[in-house]
C-alpha cells in the first residue's frame, strides 16, 4: 500500500512532467508580410496573381514577339530592362499570359539617373501597332528631377502620361531607391498611387477624358485607349529601370 507521501509525490512528478511539454507557437496578431516575388495567404485568398516569380520570365515576351528580348534580364529578383531601344519604341515587353480589364495592380521599380520608363496596361498588339503606347494608357515612370530635357506636368512621374498630370507635389523617391505604385482601375473611376499617396483620379471614358484624348498628343493615335482589356506591359525607353513586386488581382 502506497504512503500518503509517496502519492503526494507521483503527483508533484506528474505535474512537472505536463508543465514542460513543448510550446505552442504564439500568434502576435500582425499579418503575414511576403517575401519579394511572392503572395502571401492573404493575396491569394483575395484573388491575387503573381506576373512574376524573381527567377524567370514565364509569362513575359516581347511586344508583338513571341519570345523575351535580349535587351531585359532576370537580375538579382528583379526585370531589368538594359536600356538598348533606341526611341519609344521596339523594346517594350508584355506579360502575354492573361488579359486585364478591371484590376488593380502594384509593383515595385527603380530607375537610373535621368531614366524614363512606364507601366501600360490594356495594350492591344498587331502589326499595325509600332508600340503599346499607340493603344495603351501608361503610368508614367521616369527620373523627373534629373531628365535631361525640360518635361511638360503631363510626363511626369506618376501621372496618366499625356492625360493628367500627377497632383503635386509628389511622393516620389530618388533614382537608384525603391518606389511602390498602383494602379486601381474600374469603369466607374480610376486612381493612380505613388509611395502611398494617390497621384491621379479620373473617370474612363467619361466627358473628360475624351475631351483629353481628343485635343493633344493622342490626335494621331486613332486606337489610343479605346480597348477596354488587353496586356500589361512595361517600357523599355533607353534606360536601366528594374521591376520587382508585380501583382494583379481582377476586379
Amino acid at each position: 500500500m502506497k504512503t500518503p507521501f509517496l502519492v503526494g509525490s507521483a503527483l508533484l512528478a506528474l505535474t512537472l512532467f505536463s508543465c514542460q511539454k513543448a510550446p505552442q507557437a504564439q500568434t502576435t496578431g500582425e499579418p503575414e508580410v511576403a517575401v519579394d516575388n511572392s503572395l502571401t495567404q492573404a493575396e491569394k485568398d483575395s484573388g491575387w496573381i503573381l506576373l512574376f516569380d524573381g527567377q524567370t520570365s514565364n509569362g513575359w515576351r516581347s511586344f508583338n514577339k513571341p519570345n523575351f528580348p535580349d535587351g531585359w534580364v532576370i537580375e538579382e529578383g528583379t526585370l531589368k530592362s538594359l536600356g538598348t531601344a533606341a526611341d519609344a519604341s521596339g523594346g517594350d515587353i508584355v506579360y502575354g499570359a492573361d488579359s486585364f480589364g478591371e484590376f488593380e495592380l502594384v509593383v515595385d521599380w527603380k530607375i537610373s539617373k535621368g531614366g524614363n520608363s512606364g507601366i501600360f496596361y490594356h495594350v492591344v498588339e498587331g502589326e499595325q501597332y509600332p508600340a503599346p503606347y499607340y493603344t495603351a494608357p501608361e503610368y508614367q515612370v521616369i527620373d523627373d528631377e534629373n531628365f535631361p530635357d525640360p518635361l511638360e506636368d503631363w510626363q511626369q512621374v506618376g501621372g496618366d502620361y499625356a492625360m493628367y498630370p500627377a497632383a503635386l507635389p509628389k511622393n516620389s523617391k530618388p533614382y537608384g531607391e525603391w518606389n511602390n505604385s498602383r494602379i486601381l482601375f474600374s469603369e466607374k473611376g480610376a486612381e493612380y498611387w505613388l509611395n502611398g499617396k494617390q497621384t491621379a483620379a479620373f473617370v474612363p471614358w467619361s466627358d473628360d477624358w475624351y475631351k483629353r484624348r481628343n485635343s493633344g498628343k493622342w490626335d494621331g493615335y486613332p486606337d489610343y485607349g479605346k480597348a477596354h482589356t488587353g496586356l500589361i506591359g512595361f517600357q523599355d525607353h533607353g534606360s536601366f529601370i528594374w521591376y520587382k513586386n508585380i501583382k494583379i488581382r481582377k476586379l
